[in-house]
C-alpha cells in the first residue's frame, strides 16, 4: 500500500533536508525526484548544492513533469518539489483549471504503485498578494494542489525555521 508524506513550509525553512533524512531513517537506498528546470546559472547553482548534500546511496532521477514514467514500486521517494513541478506544467498554458486537472491524474498515476512518497511542496500563498496576475494564479493553483496533495497524505508536516511541526 503507498504511503504519502507531504511536508511544507516556507522558502529555506529546511523541507528538503527533512525529506532527505526521513527518507534514510526509511531506506538505506533512497530515490530522489529532481523536477526543476535549470533557468539560470544562480539556480542551478543551488541544485548542484542540492545534489552535493546527498550521498552516494541515492538513486537520482531527474523529471520535469511526468513522474508516472518512473515505475518506483517498493521504493521510498523524494518529489522535490511540488512548486517546481507545477511551474513546468502551468508556464505551457497558463490555465489553472486545465493544469490543476492534469497534474491531479498525473499525481495518481504516480502514486498508485506501493512506495513511500515524500513530496516538498512551498507555502507561497502564506506571504503577500502579488500584484502580477499570473502570480495570483499559481498561487491559487499551488495552493488547491497542496490541499489535493495534503487530503491524500497519510502524514503532512510543516517546517518552520527548521522545526518539524506534524499536521497531520
Amino acid at each position: 500500500m503507498s504511503r504519502i508524506i507531504l511536508i511544507t513550509g516556507g522558502q529555506r525553512s529546511g523541507k528538503s533536508k527533512k525529506a532527505e533524512e526521513l527518507a534514510l531513517s526509511l531506506a538505506s537506498d533512497p530515490v530522489y525526484v529532481a523536477t526543476a528546470h535549470i533557468w539560470d546559472e544562480e539556480f542551478g547553482e543551488r541544485v548542484r548544492r542540492h545534489q552535493e548534500r546527498r550521498g552516494p546511496q541515492w538513486t537520482n532521477i531527474e523529471e520535469e513533469k511526468f513522474l508516472s514514467r518512473h515505475n518506483l514500486m517498493g521504493r521510498v521517494v523524494v518529489i522535490d518539489c511540488v512548486t517546481l513541478w507545477l511551474t513546468n506544467f502551468f508556464f505551457e498554458n497558463q490555465n489553472v483549471e486545465e493544469t490543476l486537472k492534469v497534474v491531479k491524474e498525473e499525481f495518481e498515476n504516480f502514486t498508485k504503485n506501493d512506495a513511500t512518497y515524500i513530496f516538498v511542496t512551498n507555502e507561497i500563498g502564506s506571504g503577500g498578494v502579488s500584484d502580477s496576475a499570473v502570480q495570483r494564479q499559481f498561487t491559487d493553483l499551488e495552493g488547491w494542489m497542496n490541499q489535493y496533495i495534503a487530503s491524500r497524505a497519510n502524514e503532512v508536516i510543516l517546517m518552520v525555521s527548521g522545526i518539524a511541526v506534524k499536521i497531520k
